[in-house]
């Protein structure tokens, strides 16, 4: 969904290490500056792998290229990573400058980052080496982190810490057949609200999310009787790229996003992780913006870093099955290829796309990604056209072999499927097959005439819906479901609140 105009994006220039991550410090005995500087840190950290990142600040004169090499001593293996070009040979790890990112200034930083595997051990690096040169001359003895718990036993939001599982009252939703069940076999809907803020807020420099996110504001959901609370997120913001203001990057959004599902857990709601903002420059048909960074909705994720978020985000919650992943918010590759069936092709299977100018992850890279992690959460898929577009979803529906896949829809009264009409064309045939949720309903009317056709239709059928959105915003404009984070409903927002009490009530 659209969202309310936002201040212009920040960007932050160079990145610092991160706090609740492992981090080699830079200390010298003589309190000369050395050639240059690296700073190392472990910024999540799973049973069979982890998130790296390093900093490199150059002290001497400006280079054009960079190669940044070190050893992994513990036999971890490096694999996807970004802003640089990551290779390894034996235990030496080599890291070269991207076309876009070669020149490095007296004084100046890069950051980049990287997905490994490692076999329990996971000793950081004692030595790094710029363009040949030692960095880190005379620095004190790097720490060893602790394998086999957090890597700051005194921060209790250690970003290696397993999820919260809360209360345990949250179910644990699996697709069997076209139905949602519970463990114990019983159907389920998914009806509740999206929380809007975790995708614009870190990469415009403003926060993480939008408005407050403490017990009483998640509270307030649950008392409109939802069960379900859908978090968009921003990939570049999770994986700590070096654009993002470090204060919202990295650990802090990982730790601010499990505080969020540990709170929504706790009142009983199964918590969707969304991603919704991605990397990748588009400047095609229905382009939100020609921001390469992940800024606005683009047409497609990249490969460049969604498979990557998306292998973090299932090693961080595998061992949670209550939470659902929702790989994609609205893709419309539609818009920019010539044809309808190059569209799902590009949608399904990704690679070179007509009409979008960066390597497409397609969604069967994405499901890929999630299940190679060895977790088997309930994952959501949504069609072409912002989402509103199913006609050719089962005919390309991604391969799962946890066979736990779900069709995601959006409607709202400004789309082209949104009368009773589409709904029983296009809709009808895929929930006879898979679970359907529609992830956003909503209108700009400030009114819920629509959404209340919406939710007869879904509930005539035993489906599930989620409102957009849980932010006080102008309901013409967002739309908003509040006036205030206590629950005060918009005259939009009154008609799913009423609606929700009636079902659950």
């Amino acid at each position: 969904m659209r969202h309310p105009p936002r201040s212009v994006l920040l960007a932050v220039a160079g990145a610092v290490a991160l706090v609740g991550s492992v981090t080699v410090p830079v200390v010298t005995a003589s309190g000369a500056a050395p050639a240059c500087t690296v700073e190392y840190s472990v910024t999540n950290q799973w049973d069979t792998g982890f998130q790296g990142a390093v900093n490199i600040t150059n002290n001497t004169a400006a280079v054009s290229s960079w190669k940044l090499t070190f050893d992994l001593a513990n036999g971890q293996k490096v694999g996807q990573g970004w802003n640089a070009k990551w290779s390894q040979s034996g235990t030496t790890v080599t890291a070269a400058n991207e076309s876009y990112n070669g020149s490095l200034g007296t004084g100046a930083s890069i950051s980049a980052g990287f997905l490994a595997t490692s076999l329990g051990s996971n000793a950081v690096p004692t030595s790094f080496r710029l363009n040949g040169t030692t960095c880190n001359v005379d620095a004190e003895p790097s720490p060893t982190p602790d394998p086999t718990g957090p890597t700051d036993p005194t921060d209790p939001t250690d970003p290696t810490d397993p999820p919260d599982p809360g209360d345990g009252t949250a179910p644990v939703l699996s697709a069997v057949g076209n139905k949602l069940v519970d463990a114990e076999g019983d159907t389920r809907r998914m009806l509740g609200v999206n929380r809007s803020g975790g995708e614009f807020m870190c990469v415009q420099g403003r926060g993480i999310f939008d408005g407050p996110v403490d017990d009483a504001s998640v509270k307030a959901i649950a008392d409109w009787n939802a069960n379900t609370v859908r978090i968009p997120l921003n990939e570049e913001c999770w994986l700590g790229l070096f654009n993002i203001n470090p204060e919202y990057a990295g650990a802090h959004y990982i730790n601010a996003v499990k505080d969020l599902v540990a709170k929504v857990k706790a009142n009983g709601m199964t918590p969707m992780l969304e991603l919704h903002w991605t990397y990748g420059q588009y400047t095609g048909n229905s382009a939100g913006c020609a921001d390469v960074h992940a800024s606005c909705q683009k047409p497609m994720p990249g490969m460049q870093y969604t498979p990557s978020f998306w292998t973090s985000v299932a090693n961080t919650f595998k061992d949670d099955p209550t939470v659902v992943f929702d790989l994609f918010n609205e893709p419309y590759p539609d818009r920019a290829t010539p044809t309808t069936s190059q569209a799902w092709q590009c949608w399904r299977d990704g690679g070179t796309c007509p009409g979008i100018g960066y390597e497409v992850a397609g969604m069967q890279d994405l499901v890929d990604s999630v299940r190679n992690t060895g977790a088997n959460n309930l994952i959501l898929v949504g069609g072409l056209a912002y989402s509103n577009d199913l006609s050719q979803w089962l005919a390309h529906k991604p391969t799962d072999p946890a066979g736990n896949l779900a069709a995601a829809w959006h409607v709202y009264n400004f789309n082209t499927c949104s009368n009773e009409s589409c709904f029983d064309a296009t809709l009808a045939p895929v929930a006879a097959q898979v679970p359907l949720v529609a992830g956003e309903i909503g209108e700009n009317t400030c009114s819920h005439g629509f959404v209340d056709r919406v939710m007869k239709w879904f509930d005539d059928r035993g489906l599930s819906y989620l409102g957009w959105t849980w932010n006080t915003w102008n309901c013409s404009t967002g739309p908003a479901l509040i006036t205030s984070y206590d629950g005060t409903p918009t005259a939009y927002g009154i008609g799913l609140r009423d609606h929700l009490r009636a079902l659950n009530g």
